[in-house]
């Protein structure tokens, strides 16, 4: 099965289950990646279960907007949420997104990362 971002579901990996969250290269196109947050959100929650998600932003605009409709994601999948890491942010996006994420009261395992496969490996670990 697929996820509406395209990625393989459930994804195995070094023993353990992932799922990534493709909001990646759309770039300035904000309307779509807040389409495939939506329905990416429902996928999540026909799951039923804790997941551990990597989340590729390479190659999209971060913007207050952007930002905004991430924290109001992660929100909406609060209890679907077992470890989360981030691929592809600047080292400034990443701390503003921890900023918005520790105002927001989430206090789930996050990491960031510049390496999909080292994200990869830290959700597995442990």
């Amino acid at each position: 099965m697929k996820s509406p971002g395209g990625s393989i579901f459930p994804y195995y990996y070094k023993g353990g289950e992932i799922h990534c969250l493709k909001y990646g290269n759309k770039y300035k196109d904000e309307e779509k990646l807040f389409e495939l947050m939506r329905q990416e959100e429902e996928f999540i929650m026909n799951t039923n279960k804790k997941l551990k998600i990597w989340v590729d932003m390479y190659k999209t605009s971060i913007t207050g907007n952007v930002l905004q409709e991430l924290i109001n994601n992660l929100n909406n999948l609060d209890g679907y949420i077992e470890r989360l890491s981030f691929v592809g942010l600047s080292g400034m996006n990443q701390w503003r997104l921890k900023r918005k994420i520790k105002k927001a009261g989430m206090n789930y395992k996050i990491s960031f990362y510049s390496d999909p496969e080292d994200a990869k490996t830290w959700l597995v670990s442990e």
